[in-house]
């Protein structure tokens, strides 16, 4: 029973590894199409620029391209080879777009079915949650939030001199990590949030964009790292008789984003209750004196 046991469990964890492995490579793949999405729109703007100088955008979407090109009508050579380049690129920024959205449609279903609740923070989307799940592996290898931000780059440096006290980015730990955590502090900044009001208060307490920014990938680290966590907890591990699994990390630890975490190890045993064993003590034997004949 022992073997069988312990095969079960080498084939839980490979399974495991599995899945995550294919989340890891969708998620890259995801990244992928993101950079071709800039650059096929980056030779669409050049090409719309050159054929109707002042109408192309910034921030140009497919539909913005395809309303400039439908209104062009070029006459000369020149021009009409420059509409029939912009069209064969919008073309293939509509595929790579139809493309983003079926991968981030999968990615979703693939977080929502391990159980993970890292959607229902702000900010954070299927792409963001599936590369933080993905590169985490086993959130138990790190011991505290702490260990979590310098692990995601998050947790800054101390680049004091003197009176003055300041802070700079690390460029350690995981750089994709620290990217989706970017996009989740963009995401809430842009959008009506408890993080745009807290990034806000820092700005206002004098602290640089940048440095509030920094300040709010941390709050958000914090929160990856809680969920995570309870996400672990409330996981079920079906036993041999399909009870649920007991798991060592409480549940309670704070989803809220103004809740903290305690970093304190677990409490050791708990001492005995048992009296201590008497030490037996020597016994003297009394020898009486003999007169001397």
């Amino acid at each position: 029973m022992a073997v069988v046991a312990v095969r079960t469990k080498s084939l839980r964890v490979l399974a495991h590894d599995a899945d995550l492995e294919v989340l890891r490579m969708l998620v890259d793949r995801r990244d992928e199409l993101s950079k071709a999405k800039v650059q096929c729109i980056n030779r669409l703007h050049r090409l719309l620029s050159e054929l109707v100088p002042g109408q192309g955008k910034k921030d140009l979407t497919a539909l913005q391209a395809k309303a400039i090109l439908a209104a062009a009508r070029p006459r000369d050579p020149v021009r009409k080879t420059l509409k029939r380049l912009a069209l064969e690129q919008l073309a293939e920024l509509m595929v790579i777009e139809k493309k983003i959205e079926d991968s981030s449609k999968e990615l979703k279903t693939l977080v929502i079915a391990r159980g993970s609740h890292l959607m229902d923070l702000t900010g954070v989307g299927p792409v963001v949650a599936a590369r933080i799940l993905a590169d985490v592996g086993d959130v138990a290898r790190f011991t505290d939030r702490n260990r979590f931000a310098s692990w995601t780059g998050t947790a800054p440096l101390d680049a004091s001199s003197g009176e003055q006290i300041r802070h700079r980015l690390s460029r350690a730990g995981n750089r994709k990590a620290n990217h989706v955590i970017h996009i989740a502090a963009v995401n809430q900044i842009r959008l009506d949030t408890p993080g745009r009001a807290y990034y806000r208060r820092k700005l206002a307490a004098g602290k640089t964009p940048m440095e509030a920014m920094r300040c709010l990938k941390r709050r958000i680290s914090d929160a990856l790292y809680r969920q995570l966590r309870a996400d672990a907890a409330t996981r079920v591990d079906a036993g041999p008789g399909g009870h649920r699994g007991a798991s060592h990390v409480s549940s309670a630890a704070g989803l809220h984003p103004h809740t903290g975490t305690s970093d304190q190890p677990l409490p050791g045993p708990a001492p005995t209750t048992l009296p201590a064993p008497a030490t037996p003590r020597k016994t003297v034997t009394r020898r009486t004196l003999q007169p001397t004949p």
